[in-house]
């Protein structure tokens, strides 16, 4: 044990990574606005570089922040005088960081002696995308395609699931558009395997692929998820140049044509929630974007994120209700029901605005604005204990009632298509 902590110091150090020593993770419970509006004021203070895992937005919703050692003493400090209380979710991110790295060296160690594809355990994108390779070989009703490239020239590949016909109603799934999400593309993973492997023996499935094609992209931020891999595990934008700024990357996930840079969106780019210079700016979203409209005849768009375990469906940019309100809300709570029929996980539905914060230029919202009506966002496990940095060990049970919400919302999809 003593070796591999030494041998994952060794490698932590000659991929440059950064260290995240005495920074803290504190969770914050406001009472009031002005507790909040406090909470804001601290969020706009550059010089502390705080990360805000979930925002302050709302006296019933708790939010959790990075804060780096540095600023850790004057933060607390902060708080306690105005009389907002916090509690510490993680005392020292580094440590989480260290055994997470433990833990993929002693997975990948397994993985040679068995030979086998462990998808209870975090991967690189090599080891991801010779995966997607595997399940194309092995099963003949699924491709690998690639319908785009990164900023950084990283081909974005989907899996292809068709047992024949052309141009059949379609359903959507992603993951990953944040890149430090992992256990989302360690989920889409499982899942595609899942999917694979169940059609021919499982009823549900093999109704679903007879009827209609998935088209499933399981790191739609390469670029964003390299770098949490070999430089900084806590990045969540893409990797593009920002003219005039030395800052990098942009939310790719506030980059949609849906109320773009309207509220819930930075125009700074240093932020985590920079929405670029314009709409479809990020190559990873235009990639999307072109490849939804050229094909026509997607029924659904599911996107996996993490964490808080929340289904939504739009709005995002405004906190007025759909069209579809009441048969979004329905089918919502039906798919809750099954993710917590595994394992009693809970899951809050109802549309972004309401369920989190106004929050602008988001995937499905740009999916229901452009006529497809079953557009959901599931935020995955956990709800704070362990946030963006889940433990390898929760990743195979967070895939498995994931899959029975998706399954819930795909067998309604396939319903009504036909």
């Amino acid at each position: 044990m003593k070796l591999i902590l030494i041998f994952s110091a060794l490698i932590g150090a000659s991929l440059c990574l950064e260290t995240f020593v005495g920074h803290q993770v504190l969770r914050i419970k406001t009472k009031n606005e002005e507790e909040v509006k406090q909470l804001q004021l601290l969020e706009s203070l550059e010089h502390l570089q705080l990360d805000f895992w979930i925002n302050p937005s709302a006296p019933a919703l708790p939010v959790d922040v990075r804060i780096p050692a540095a600023s850790v003493q004057s933060v607390k400090a902060f708080l306690e005088s105005q009389g907002i209380q916090y509690s510490i979710l993680i005392e020292d991110l580094q440590d989480v960081l260290d055994k997470e790295r433990q833990d993929m060296i002693e997975s990948a160690q397994r993985q040679r002696s068995t030979g086998s594809f462990d998808f209870g355990s975090y991967h690189t994108l090599e080891d991801i995308n010779a995966e997607l390779d595997h399940l194309a070989s092995e099963y003949s009703f699924v491709e690998k395609i690639q319908i785009g490239e990164s900023y950084e020239k990283r081909p974005l590949y989907v899996l292809k699931f068709s047992t024949g016909g052309s141009n059949r109603p379609a359903i959507w799934l992603d993951a990953g558009i944040h890149s430090r999400e992992w256990v989302t593309q360690a989920s889409a993973l499982w899942i595609a395997n899942k999917i694979a492997s169940d059609y021919g023996t499982d009823e549900s499935v093999t109704s679903l692929l007879d009827k209609m094609d998935l088209f499933l992209l399981p790191v739609a931020n390469p670029d964003g998820f390299v770098y949490t891999h070999t430089s900084n595990r806590m990045w969540r934008k893409t990797r593009s140049k920002i003219p005039g700024s030395i800052c990098v990357g942009v939310d790719p996930n506030r980059n949609w044509d849906a109320g773009f840079g309207g509220p819930g969106a930075s125009n700074w780019p240093c932020s985590d929630s920079y929405h670029g210079p314009s709409a479809n700016s990020e190559v990873e979203v235009k990639s999307v974007v072109d490849f939804i409209k050229n094909h026509g005849n997607f029924k659904a768009f599911l996107t996996l994120h993490s964490y808080s375990q929340l289904l939504m469906y739009p709005y995002g940019y405004k906190c007025t209700r759909p069209d579809d309100y009441a048969e979004l809300e329905s089918l919502g709570r039906a798919a809750a029901s099954s993710i917590r029929s595994l394992y009693g996980t809970t899951f809050k539905v109802g549309t972004i605005c309401n369920t989190i914060y106004q929050a602008s230029g988001g995937s499905i919202d740009w999916s229901y604005d452009n006529g497809i009506k079953y557009s959901f966002a599931f935020e995955l496990r956990d709800t704070g204990r362990y946030g963006f940095l889940l433990p390898a060990n929760q990743i195979l049970p967070a895939a498995k009632e994931t899959w029975l919400g998706l399954k819930k919302i795909m067998e309604h999809v396939k319903n009504k298509s036909s």
